[in-house]
């Protein structure tokens, strides 16, 4: 089953259950930032659907509406 995710810059794209979020987000042209790729750091948090996830340690999950809403958070320690 298709997942369809709705990024901040207003793209929409589709991922299935279990693919890591790093390449979905490069579908959208958007890049996850990341840190330790260990689930330590916090560089690579994001909010799906309000909530907070490690994108290094998550993988896609589907809901119940098939629809995940994506925000990254920043850091101004990781802002170049």
């Amino acid at each position: 089953m298709k997942i369809k995710i709705k990024w901040p810059n207003n793209l929409e794209t589709y991922a299935l259950e279990g693919d890591d979020w790093f390449s979905t987000a490069k579908k959208a042209g958007l890049e996850i930032p990341s840190g330790c790729l260990t689930g330590s750091c916090g560089a690579c948090e994001i909010d799906v659907n309000g909530k907070t996830i490690r994108a290094c340690i998550s993988d896609v999950k589907s809901n119940r509406k098939c629809e995940l809403s994506v925000s990254l958070t920043t850091d101004p320690f990781w802002e170049t």
